[in-house]
């Protein structure tokens, strides 16, 4: 599934062209007990709870794909007889009336679902007549195939915060009662997926809220899919890797690891345009982020070991190239570059003006009226005036001392070393 899939099915989830069928569902506490089950026509629902569920359909086709979403695909046991994926072809065919299945998939889900705290499990059965698109993409009133499926959402069920609120029946404040509520779902999925606007049975979209820690039990336990890494994973890895390779210095490892993602944005920049086609994205070889550290500053040693671990800890997939990329650590490796720069062009400079001042015919000390402490111009008195002042300013002996004479106008302001005077 891609962008444009994912798009087509959640403009759907509204109340003018929603073709939800039914919704069933099971409220489970946190010792994985069950204490409610739900099933209705979804399209019988009260508009205010109806809105609430639509609500949570869309989060569960909500995030960036390869990181929130991840697509799986069912390996050939989970496809034969008894297999997970003919399980939940039947659940789907059973348009979510055959009790027994239903029983059967709350079981699968309270045994691998890994969670401290109540939870609701919540199924929506859909069937949609997919139109016909033309190639400028304009809609046919031609059916090209009904797309039906199930969306499962996993949401968290805790108490609302305590607080004070108004008692209307006592007309006083007091504290309010505490109520159960329904979050936005932790995890999900979507079976079959909809790929190019068509049903791939060989394949389930997965739903993860919190992308630093997946539910691969719920990838692999109830879904019978090999459990894949989301981006941010990848990232962190990949961040691990160079620390360890690079030592104990937090300060150096940032700069490598700052090095490095420069590297791979330049790699990700170079790539040529696709003209508008749609395109593999670009997986990160052993061989590429070899090529990437060579370019940079990175010890010889501390890139041989990025190497290999880097083909350790990837080894049965390349991540994306995109998937690694760290656009903070990109701008903030450009900025320390800059500062380093511009300190080196302001040392040059001094070094320029140091070697002008000790060239021969310069005046001694460097400028004329001789030297201060270490070769360095003083004067004991320095004037700063406007220009139309400057005129104005004469030298005069007083009592037998030489003196500057500057005449003040009544609304004229001087300062003293910093401190304002007035005349």
């Amino acid at each position: 599934m891609d962008k444009k899939d994912i798009l087509e099915l959640k403009r759907r989830f509204k109340k003018e062209a929603c073709t939800f069928t039914r919704l069933c569902g099971c409220y489970v506490d946190g010792e994985k007990n069950r204490i409610l089950k739900l099933g209705e026509t979804f399209l019988n629902i009260e508009d205010e709870a109806f809105y609430k569920y639509l609500e949570i359909a869309k989060k569960v086709l909500s995030g960036a794909l390869g990181n929130n979403l991840l697509e799986l695909e069912f390996p050939l046991e989970e496809e034969a007889a008894g297999g997970r994926q003919q399980f939940l072809n039947a659940l789907r065919k059973s348009a979510l009336k055959d009790e027994n299945l239903l029983e059967r998939f709350y079981d699968l889900i309270i045994e691998n679902f890994e969670f401290s705290g109540n939870y609701l499990i919540l199924l929506f059965h859909d069937a949609y007549d997919v139109i016909k698109k033309t190639s400028d993409n304009l809609a046919l009133d031609e059916s090209e195939e009904v797309y039906e499926y199930l969306l499962c959402a996993i949401c968290p069920v805790a108490l609302s915060k305590p607080g004070l609120g108004y008692l209307t029946e006592e007309n006083r404040f007091g504290a309010r009662i505490r109520d159960w509520v329904v979050g936005a779902p932790e995890s999900g999925f979507v079976f079959p997926a909809f790929t190019d606007r068509s049903t791939d049975i060989h394949s389930v979209m997965t739903y993860h809220k919190n992308a630093r820690v997946p539910h691969g039990e719920l990838m692999e336990g109830a879904l019978g899919c090999a459990a894949r890494r989301t981006a941010t994973e990848q990232k962190q890895a990949f961040e691990a890797i160079v620390k360890k390779a690079v030592g104990g210095d937090e300060e150096v490892s940032r700069e490598v690891f700052y090095e490095i993602q420069q590297g791979l944005s330049d790699m990700a920049q170079s790539q040529p345009e696709d003209g508008g086609m749609a395109k593999e994205p670009l997986r990160l070889m052993p061989q590429d982020i070899g090529e990437v550290i060579a370019e940079t500053e990175v010890p010889e040693a501390a890139a041989a070991m990025i190497e290999e671990s880097y083909r350790e800890e990837f080894q049965e997939e390349a991540p994306i190239l995109d998937y690694l990329i760290d656009p903070k650590a990109v701008e903030a490796g450009s900025r320390r570059r800059q500062e380093r720069e511009l300190v080196k062009k302001v040392a040059t400079l001094e070094k320029q003006l140091a070697d002008s001042r000790m060239a021969p015919g310069a005046p001694e000390g460097g400028e004329e009226g001789g030297d201060g402490a270490g070769g360095t111009k003083t004067y004991d008195v320095i004037l700063r005036v406007k220009p139309e002042k400057a005129s104005q300013i004469k030298s005069q002996l007083i009592d037998g001392r030489k003196c500057l004479v500057i005449p003040m106008d009544e609304n004229e302001h001087a300062a003293i070393n910093g401190v304002n005077t007035k005349v």
